[in-house]
């Protein structure tokens, strides 16, 4: 028999006097996984659910992550808006694209982009309209002069009060400035007399100028003032319409709708990659695109529609636009309309002219998609969207795809995937291409991206 080392057996037994058994065993622990995440505080925040789109997977835990805001609409959300914010470069254009084609293998969507980019003379949503068979509806002064689109702010299927409304916007757009009331009171008769005299066409804006020069007696009768009160006040109004008539963004608004325009198909394009983008052009047309698009697009059938503006800056940084997308957002609301912001910088709306209404438009989203950003940049959004201070942290740290997620106080790092039958919609510039071809996929990326073509063929 083996004798025992004198010294492993002092060593053992000073230990045990020490410390009492040299090895321990546990009793098994029964616990919760809402327990466990306080013990391994990694854990990833719980999702949101498995009905809607797929957009890629949570980052720390690996799950797949779905969205979509009219299935969570009434119980997750309060509002299915949603603003997408970073710098250039890092996926937000993607995210749209994937997102819209997505939406659209649902039979009751309906989606309207304002493409407000392009490359090549065509707008950045061109390639997915060809590939759906659609074609965008372009608005450009050059060609709606040689017979080119042209939307009417007279359009007869606006009310004549949204018709006035529009107006009114157009000209404190073009103006920087409200309307007095002397000039709105030389707006307001000369549309009514226009709008009543006018039986045998659609009327037009060169009515409206029309009247603006040569007020009739019974405008001045019915106010008791001098007909010649009221072509002086309606002086400048008339010069700004004439700008829309004979200036240099002639053509777009001076006629009839054109004819043939489908509001029923699956996704309608508004071309506007032919506009100055830092023109007073764009945001008087967002404008006049935005209550067209709500008095003849949006029924009460039951479609859910999506409306995303690219460069939405244009909207929310105008007093009197903001105002009248603030008026469609709570009234599309009801009737099932998700509206999808895209700005690079918060900045651009918060320290505007319009920073209350950009706020109340802000406050209706309550999904907010943040890319990377400058540290600066990102703790000034941190601050206006009230992100917890860890997703501050991480934002100017994020690579391209990879994005943080706010939907209604569910904070969560997700990536966003690309099926390859996407890749070539997605990417329309050679640089982004070929970066997304070095990109390393994991194999829960591949599964979630084969699920994705599978519910394509689906």
């Amino acid at each position: 028999m083996a004798m025992l080392d004198p010294i492993s057996a002092l060593t053992d037994a000073f230990t045990s006097l020490l410390f009492g058994k040299v090895e321990t065993t546990r009793l098994p622990v029964r616990t919760s996984t809402g327990q466990a995440q306080a013990v391994y505080l990694p854990t990833a925040a719980p999702g949101l659910g498995d009905s809607g789109v797929i957009i890629g997977r949570e980052v720390y835990s690996g799950k797949g992550y779905i969205y979509d805001p009219f299935q969570l609409y009434g119980q997750q959300l309060p509002a299915p808006h949603w603003l997408v914010l970073g710098e250039s470069g890092n996926g937000k254009s993607a995210l749209e694209k994937t997102y819209v084609l997505r939406q659209l293998r649902f039979r009751d969507r309906q989606v309207v982009v304002l493409d407000a980019q392009g490359e090549d003379g065509v707008g950045e949503w061109n390639l997915i309209a060809q590939q759906l068979g659609i074609t965008p509806i372009r608005l450009d002064p050059m060609s709606a002069l040689d017979g080119g689109i042209k939307l009417n702010p007279l359009d007869p299927s606006i009310t004549t009060t949204g018709q006035l409304a529009l107006l009114r916007t157009i000209i404190e757009v073009a103006m920087g400035r409200g309307l007095d009331e002397r000039s709105g009171f030389a707006l307001k008769v000369a549309h009514a007399h226009a709008v009543g005299s006018v039986t045998e066409r659609q009327p037009i804006l060169t009515d409206i100028v029309e009247r603006l020069r040569h007020p009739a007696e019974v405008s001045a009768e019915s106010m008791n003032v001098d007909i010649d009160d009221v072509r002086a006040w309606g002086l400048d109004v008339a010069l700004v319409l004439d700008r829309l008539v004979d200036g240099d963004l002639r053509g777009m608004f001076d006629g009839p709708t054109t004819a043939g325009i489908d509001l029923d198909a699956p996704l309608i394009v508004f071309d506007l990659s032919h506009i100055d983008r830092n023109s007073i052009a764009m945001p008087i047309l967002m404008a006049i695109v935005g209550v067209w698009l709500e008095h003849t697009w949006i029924r009460p059938d039951r479609v859910k529609r999506i409306f995303l503006v690219e460069e939405a800056w244009h909207i929310i940084n105008s007093p009197f636009v903001a105002q009248l997308f603030q008026r469609l957002l709570k009234f599309g609301r009801r009737l099932g309309l998700s509206f999808v912001a895209v700005v690079h910088h918060l900045s651009d709306v918060v320290d505007g002219a319009a920073a209350k209404e950009a706020a109340a438009i802000l406050k209706m989203a309550s999904t907010r998609t943040v890319y990377a950003q400058k540290a600066d940049e990102a703790r000034a959004t941190g601050r206006v969207l009230g992100l917890p201070r860890w997703a501050v942290e991480i934002i100017p740290t994020l690579t391209p795809g990879i994005a943080v997620w706010d939907v209604n106080g569910n904070v969560q790092v997700v990536k966003h995937l690309i099926t390859e039958a996407e890749r070539p919609l997605v990417y329309t510039d050679r640089a982004m291409t070929e970066a997304s071809n070095t990109m390393e996929r994991t194999e829960a990326e591949v599964a979630l991206e084969k699920q994705l073509a599978d519910d394509a063929v689906a």
